[in-house]
């Protein structure tokens, strides 16, 4: 038994690796799927929901056409159009396994970056699991180009948990968990059952994936588990070809690793902000702007700017930096009232010089606190 209490769950987000959808590489199986999918069943029997996050698009899409291409000597229309015959039959494989409907949901880092696109998918999510279907949820390989493109299920996952507000995040792998060393390399290598804190230390510990199909890795789900409990989910990483990993669950235990909510979660807007918004440039503000935003809360106002680089429009993302000698430090990222041009113009300035500057007025703050986030303070 683990020392820890597993916690109480309403909803969750199941992400299965594509060593568990197609495990011979050769197409979909559901040796393994069988199990979760009953797993998933006894759960909604008990009143709870869940979101499956599932990979193995490719994978079937390549298996169809009996394709022996690896993912090394693919082109981006190629995978692209093996993700777009693989998807129907990935979600023919999981629908089969149900007596429920299940609902398809195709996202891409697009969605995620832009704010009203990420409000509408978070609707249709809840609508989804309103209706008591199984929402399934993959990246639009299909249409996503590299720089739109979330990259893995892992991460993916964590963006849909955060979007759905799940209470847990459970990581299926062909792994035990995470482990202090390599146990392909060494025998003495030793699972590590609880995570409170994941640092450089955890970082350090992951590898990438050799399978060809998949796209993670270790590391890929310690960045995933690194966004879910800073977002207030706890996260579980089990081998998915154990039925006793789901089993445990289903007796309020876990095998695997555990990865500790935080206590002071920041607020969805906050970790859209962090993770999801991509950042378009920045400004460089003195030291007493910085200790305002550190210290005070406060929002960032013109008079403490002193440098603007990059363009980038009103109601893009920009990070907030100041300098520790001739070294940039950033501090904080938020969404700007006013364009590059305009900043130009305006800073160092007050915010009631504005108007008479730019011939108009949006706001006296440049960037509100309620639109920032601070890092690393």
């Amino acid at each position: 038994m683990n020392k820890i209490k597993f916690p109480n769950w309403k909803r969750a987000v199941i992400k299965v690796g594509s060593s568990l959808v197609a495990p011979n590489g050769k197409g979909i199986s559901s040796q393994y799927t069988l199990t979760i999918a009953n797993f998933i069943v006894q759960n909604r029997n008990m009143g709870r929901e869940i979101i499956l996050v599932s990979s193995g698009a490719v994978a079937a899409g390549m298996a169809k056409l009996e394709s022996s291409k690896t993912k090394s000597n693919r082109s981006v229309p190629e995978k692209q159009a093996f993700a777009a015959i693989g998807q129907s039959l990935l979600m023919e494989s999981w629908s089969r396994l149900f007596d429920f409907p299940s609902a398809q949901m195709l996202l891409t880092m697009d969605g995620l970056n832009n704010r009203e696109r990420y409000v509408n998918a978070k609707n249709t999510l809840n609508e989804l699991l309103n209706l008591k279907t199984l929402p399934i949820v993959n990246e639009n390989d299909t249409v996503a180009v590299e720089e739109l493109k979330v990259g893995d299920n892992d991460n993916l996952a964590a963006h849909v948990a955060i979007m759905a507000e799940a209470d847990i995040l459970i990581i299926c792998t062909d792994i035990d968990g995470l482990y202090d060393a390599n146990p392909a390399k060494n025998k003495n290598a030793k699972l590590i059952p609880f995570v409170e804190k994941i640092d450089s230390k955890i970082f350090a510990l992951a590898k990438g994936t050799k399978n060809p199909n998949a796209t993670g890795g270790m590391k890929t789900k310690i960045e995933a588990a690194e966004k879910a409990i800073t977002a207030g989910i706890d996260t579980l990483i089990i081998n998915g070809k154990k039925s006793d990993s789901f089993n445990k669950i289903l007796n309020d235990d876990f095998s695997g690793t555990f990865f500790k909510k935080s206590k002071t979660h920041v607020a969805a807007k906050k970790h859209w902000l962090t993770h999801a918004l991509q950042t378009e440039g920045k400004v460089i503000i003195d030291d007493g702007a910085s200790d305002a935003l550190i210290n005070k809360g406060a929002s960032l106002l013109s008079s403490g700017i002193t440098k603007v680089n990059g363009y980038f429009t009103s109601g893009s993302s920009i990070y907030i930096v100041v300098l520790d000698g001739n070294n940039e430090r950033v501090v904080a990222k938020g969404i700007t009232q006013y364009n590059s041009q305009d900043l130009e113009k305006i800073k160092g300035k007050k915010s009631n010089e504005i108007e008479k500057t730019l011939g108009y007025f949006t706001n006296k703050e440049v960037i509100h606190r309620s639109d920032m986030v601070l890092i690393n303070n």
